[in-house]
């Protein structure tokens, strides 16, 4: 796996302050994507243990709330299977930190099944089940909002996904409960 940057003490890719992973590889092509050249799945560097100490370094303080996910497209198969272990390691290490992941996926597709999704493979309950918060959806240009939390289109959602497996249904964060620029799909 690849990623093309990491940024430190984020606050913009999720609720406090955080550490960003952006993966490269992404199939979805959003249309006026903010960040194209993460397509490719060679762009960048390569992921590997010393960047992955890196991350769990730049975390390794009270103030900083977790690490998010996104690129390109963490859910491809590709990335799943490298991000898996990490995500595994990371939860160990910090099991009080969160982890957000961004995905231009829906969540319904990503738990339809193995092989009922394209991108549904063996890894991914495993790794859904290490994610905090699940921002779904893929950009969309014609609903673009700067006056929304935490994305870039109002379709898209913020998944509380410790809520939503116990509940056994979609749990919206609860951080979105004053925004009223957010598109209700559940």
């Amino acid at each position: 796996m690849y990623y093309g940057a990491i940024k430190k003490n984020d606050i913009a890719n999720g609720e406090g302050i955080r550490t960003s992973l952006f993966v490269s590889g992404c199939r979805n092509r959003c249309k006026n994507c903010f960040n194209p050249e993460t397509w490719s799945f060679t762009y960048g560097e390569e992921f590997t243990r010393g960047v992955a100490e890196e991350i769990f370094a730049s975390v390794d303080y009270p103030f900083i709330n977790g690490i998010t996910v996104l690129g390109g497209e963490p859910m491809e198969p590709e990335n799943q299977k490298e991000l898996l272990p990490f995500l595994r390691e990371f939860k160990e290490k910090f099991p009080k930190k969160t982890v957000w992941l961004y995905t231009g996926n829906l969540y319904e597709e990503l738990t339809a099944g193995v092989g009922k999704f394209p991108k549904c493979i063996e890894e991914t309950e495993e790794l859904l089940s290490l994610v905090d918060i699940l921002v779904d959806g893929r950009f969309e240009e014609e609903k673009k909002s700067l006056g929304i939390i935490f994305r870039g289109s109002t379709n898209q959602r913020i998944i509380d996904m410790n809520k939503t497996r116990e509940q056994g249904s979609i749990v919206i964060w609860d951080g979105c409960k004053n925004d009223k620029h957010y598109e209700k799909r559940t």
